[in-house]
């Protein structure tokens, strides 16, 4: 008997819009300034994890920042972006939304449509520039066996060197992988398939997305040696489920690589910065549901009980973040 074959949905079928039509809730006008004075907070952990990185780049160690999202829509690209310059940061990860919002200041100086308005009549995500780019850079990144982040990082680069299309892009200061792209510094996309608006696009082969991301995930592993290796610091902000996860995955990876091969595991430093203002201190039972959230879980405790040491940094990403970057700039 013949199975019948699964229906799939034909994106042919969707109306897509140009990104230029659709209202935003951000602009680059919340960009946070390098130079601005931010707001004093109440983290004394701060001041110690700033320490901790002055001290691992002083060494020669790596400073890995991965990211979700948020950390961009709160207007800190240009104190992220010097943070790669000051050679501070080492290597750079963020999600598919994170590509997706640094594509969107770059081309129009905007991010962030507002979903409840749009969701109501099918238009949210279905917005023609970033759908055909970003898939446009993990279709070249399969293709030429790179990555994805360094690709759409070229990508963007050229798009803003370019003579055609600068009379609409104004913004290339504003993109980290632009930047990152141009001082050579690893950045890594890790998405998963349905996650992002770039997903809906005809242009989305999904194919490319898992070759491109892959890549991404062992450039990003390859990274996380260095620190099981020699020591060095990660940095997860704002991500929830897919940070903890690829650096999960990727320590156990290189930990069991070295082991095998007689080398000896360093211990290292971790710090989850998340808006949750909670304390994130304590491990906590089995019993109690929050001990399964994964950036207490798998950042502050999993990862360095074999000696290691962990910072919990609660508070708005607009007050956390150039907190951090004043200390980093100040000598840590």
């Amino acid at each position: 008997m013949e199975v019948e074959k699964m229906k799939e949905f034909d994106r042919s079928r969707i109306k897509v819009l140009p990104l230029k039509q659709r209202d935003n809730k951000f602009g680059l006008d919340v960009m946070v300034s390098i130079d601005s004075k931010p707001e004093k907070i109440d983290a004394p952990s701060l001041w110690f994890l700033a320490k901790d990185i002055a001290k691992a780049r002083k060494e020669d160690k790596e400073v890995v920042w991965m990211m979700g999202a948020h950390p961009i829509r709160r207007g800190n690209s240009l104190i992220i972006i010097d943070l790669m310059k000051r050679g501070i940061i080492t290597h750079l990860a963020t999600s598919g939304a994170g590509a997706i919002h640094d594509f969107e200041f770059f081309y129009q100086g905007e991010t962030c449509e507002d979903v409840e308005k749009y969701i109501k009549d099918g238009r949210f995500g279905n917005w023609d520039a970033a759908g055909y780019w970003i898939n446009y850079a993990a279709k070249k990144a399969s293709k030429e066996g790179k990555g994805f982040g360094e690709t759409l990082g070229e990508v963007i680069k050229e798009m803003s060197d370019s003579a055609e299309t600068e009379t609409i892009h104004h913004f290339g200061e504003a993109s980290i992988f632009a930047a990152a792209y141009e001082l050579k510094i690893p950045i890594t996309i890790h998405k998963g398939i349905g996650f992002d608006i770039t997903d809906q696009s005809q242009f989305a082969d999904f194919a490319s997305l898992g070759k491109a991301s892959g890549k991404d995930f062992l450039i990003f592993a390859a990274s996380m040696e260095k620190i099981v290796e020699k020591g060095g610091v990660f940095l997860n902000v704002g991500s929830a489920v897919m940070g903890p996860e690829v650096f999960l995955k990727s320590l156990s990876m290189v930990r069991n690589a070295l082991l095998n091969e007689g080398k000896k595991i360093c211990s290292f430093i971790t710090a989850n910065f998340d808006f949750i203002d909670s304390d994130l201190t304590c491990e906590g039972k089995p019993d109690e549901a929050s001990y399964y959230y994964r950036p207490r879980k798998t950042i502050l405790f999993r990862s360095v009980k074999d000696g290691g040491k962990s910072y919990s940094i609660a508070g708005d990403f607009r007050k956390t973040i150039p907190n951090l970057h004043q200390l980093l700039k100040n000598g840590g």
